[in-house]
């Protein structure tokens, strides 16, 4: 695949946001650089678009909100992940279907 920036479908910023918070809290600039670096510079996310989604997810109790410190000592909004980051990651992160105790069930 080229370096060419990708265009982000629907929804999908809101599942990369909630994989980058996965392992724990982190401020909007370094949620835009998990995502740059992870798509090997493929996805940038804007100001413009990261904190729309963010408040939207927050709007809907998918992320609460501290203020904390960040790296160079600057004020910084935390954003910290809940249970539904953490199912979402487990999804992302499956490698293979999940076996049914009903054999019917996987030919469908």
């Amino acid at each position: 695949m080229d370096k060419a920036k990708l265009d982000l479908f629907r929804g999908t910023l809101d599942v990369l946001i909630l994989k980058a918070l996965v392992w724990g809290p982190l401020h909007g600039y370094a949620i835009t650089s998990f995502i740059r670096m992870q798509s090997d510079d493929a996805l940038l996310v804007e100001e413009g678009t990261l904190y729309p989604a963010l408040w939207r997810l927050e709007s809907k109790k998918l992320l609460e909100a501290d203020w904390g410190l960040s790296e160079n000592n600057r004020k910084a909004k935390f954003r910290i992940w809940e249970a539904y980051a953490t199912a979402v990651a487990k999804v992302l992160g499956a490698t293979q279907p999940p076996v049914s105790a009903n054999p019917s069930e996987q030919s469908a």
